[in-house]
């Protein structure tokens, strides 16, 4: 589709989408237990699993410092903020 396309209502789309803005990427804080370094992340270096008890659902990353594998506990707000932040989630399924 390009600019000059129209809607059914007559407007184009660049007229439709002008006052719009691009979103900023998401971030989030974080720390690595290892090095004890502070440092924010991107959305796609975080991954977080969603298990089938609170206890198995976690996220992970790998520390930009100092290389470690670090996993921490997610309870319900972490999840919601990461899920909303565009985090690819894995959900864990149970075996029994």
């Amino acid at each position: 589709m390009s600019e000059s396309a129209t809607s059914g209502a007559g407007m184009t789309v660049a007229a439709a989408f002008a006052g719009m803005r691009s979103a900023a990427p998401v971030t989030f804080k974080a720390s690595c237990p290892d090095c004890r370094e502070r440092f924010e992340l991107a959305a796609a270096a975080l991954r977080l699993a969603i298990g089938a008890t609170s206890r198995a659902t976690f996220y992970s990353f790998t520390c930009p410092e100092c290389g470690a594998a670090v996993r921490k506990p997610a309870g319900e707000r972490i999840v919601e903020l990461l899920t909303g932040g565009g985090v690819r989630t894995l959900r864990l399924h149970s075996t029994l």
